[in-house]
């Protein structure tokens, strides 16, 4: 059995489709992603397929075929079989059954013509053909799928069956020599045939491997995740002529509790947290939040409520959950929370905004649409927290007269006449990881890219997933 070391190459080759029904634009991006979460695969997108050639194919382990436009030129195509036949892969699915390497055109009415050319070797690509009269499915519906040669590497290890959110295609012509490794029945009260239809086969060509599946309509058929096993182990397949299994274990997202009310929001805030490392719950208020034990369920909370006073339950769990080693992230206007509990800003936080001027205190102030930069502070330019993270230059909120502790570790600081210097910082607990960051109030901010890769390492390194 193959163990996965390193990334597969593969060349996702895509720029035209047979729109409206298939929207490459956003399919492509969206396996491509899908693909590299899995940890197994580099995918890159070429959009222009007539600029393939030999250079442009080398170093690749498999094509992930989305192409079907017009015929490519002599040296595209060749270059492409060569590729293959010397040991590489080709995979491909749904809307490249047919169309222009078929020899086939689309006529007014979209229906398709065999009055052209084909690209002689693609229906061996593709493992199949379609005569132009039998090209068609059954209704769109959700329906299972099997897996029938459950020892080959593309299904070994699966469940024997999954569940497909798509059209079923019928009634194609499979070449000699591949072999079926899942079906699916295709009901005749659906306007199907009656007839157990496939659904992915393998086969050769030359010394390479070809796969294809005629699944994977739309974003939402894509999106079911025995379409993207299933793509993902023939890829893998395809390219080294066998697959890991089980997928490698990754690390466990982080398990988040994101905290809000008291105050307004973007809702592009909640965006911060669309990420694989990342699972999140969510609540609205301190009851909701801390009216039970957090310990051990979750391993950091991140704060953008705004509430100066808390009870006692609330305190105990949250101090409970701190006391334990648990991460803390307080963005923006969650700096005035619990303003009325000093081990909460002194011992945690390690600052504080005054709502009111207090002995020796003067009463700290915003500004609203301040443009101002944030950048490392000296010293700090290699934390884990920064990682990635360039300067930021921010349209935001600027505070100015807050308390901060001498025990904070400053990350990004400012220059600017109306907010004090530190603006992410780590809290002082010795047992806890703790950052704030200042910024977050403009939707502008929460979207900037540099913002959002702040925010995530701040989550993951509270959480313990990077480490000091």
């Amino acid at each position: 059995m193959l163990v996965a070391t390193v990334l597969i190459r593969v060349l996702l080759v895509t720029g035209q489709t047979d729109l409206p029904y298939h929207d490459w634009r956003e399919s492509a991006p969206f396996l491509r992603a899908e693909l590299e979460k899995t940890g197994r695969f580099d995918v890159r997108v070429l959009e222009e397929p007539r600029a393939l050639n030999r250079a442009a194919l080398a170093g690749y382990d498999a094509i992930l075929w989305h192409y079907n436009g017009p015929r490519l030129p002599k040296e595209a195509e060749q270059a492409m079989e060569e590729f293959v036949a010397s040991g590489k892969g080709f995979v491909s699915f749904h809307g490249v059954t047919y169309g222009a390497a078929h020899g086939q055109t689309r006529r007014p009415d979209m229906r398709w013509e065999q009055n052209a050319e084909p690209w002689p070797a693609f229906r061996k690509l593709v493992g199949a053909a379609w005569k132009v009269e039998n090209i068609g499915h059954s209704l769109r519906h959700a329906f299972p799928v099997k897996y029938v040669e459950r020892s080959h590497p593309v299904a070994r290890g699966l469940a024997e069956t999954f569940l497909a959110n798509d059209e079923l295609y019928h009634k194609l012509d499979l070449e000699p020599g591949v072999a079926v490794i899942a079906r699916a029945w295709s009901d005749p009260s659906l306007q199907g045939t009656g007839k157990e239809e496939p659904m992915a086969w393998v086969g050769a060509f030359g010394k390479g491997r070809i796969a294809h599946t005629p699944l994977g309509h739309d974003l939402s058929a894509m999106a079911q995740p025995g379409f993207l096993v299933l793509l993902g182990r023939m890829l893998e397949w395809a390219a080294t002529g066998d697959t890991a299994g089980a997928a490698a274990a990754k690390p466990a997202a982080a398990r988040v509790l994101v905290v809000t009310g008291g105050h307004s929001y973007p809702s592009a805030f909640f965006s911060l947290f669309d990420d694989s490392r990342i699972a999140w719950d969510h609540a609205g208020s301190r009851g909701e939040a801390f009216g039970r034990k957090l310990a051990g369920r979750y391993d950091t909370i991140v704060f953008h409520d705004m509430w100066e006073e808390i009870g006692e339950t609330e305190k105990k769990n949250l101090q409970e959950f701190v006391e334990n080693g648990g991460g803390i992230v307080s963005i923006h206007h969650a700096i005035v929370n619990y303003t009325s509990w000093p081990w909460w800003y002194e011992e945690v936080i390690g600052g504080k905004y005054f709502t009111r001027e207090a002995p020796g205190r003067p009463k700290s102030v915003y500004r609203d649409d301040v443009e101002m930069v944030a950048a490392a502070a000296k010293g700090a330019e290699r934390h884990p927290v920064l990682r990635g993270v360039p300067p930021l230059p921010v349209r935001d909120e600027a505070y100015r007269n807050m308390w901060h502790s001498p025990r904070i570790r400053v990350l990004m600081e400012v220059s600017h006449p109306d907010n004090d210097r530190p603006v992410v910082y780590i809290g002082p607990h010795p047992k806890a990881r703790s950052v704030y960051i200042q910024f977050g109030h403009n939707a502008s901010t929460l979207l900037y890219p540099g913002f959002r890769t702040l925010v995530r390492n701040a989550i993951l390194w509270t959480a313990r997933r990077m480490p000091e």
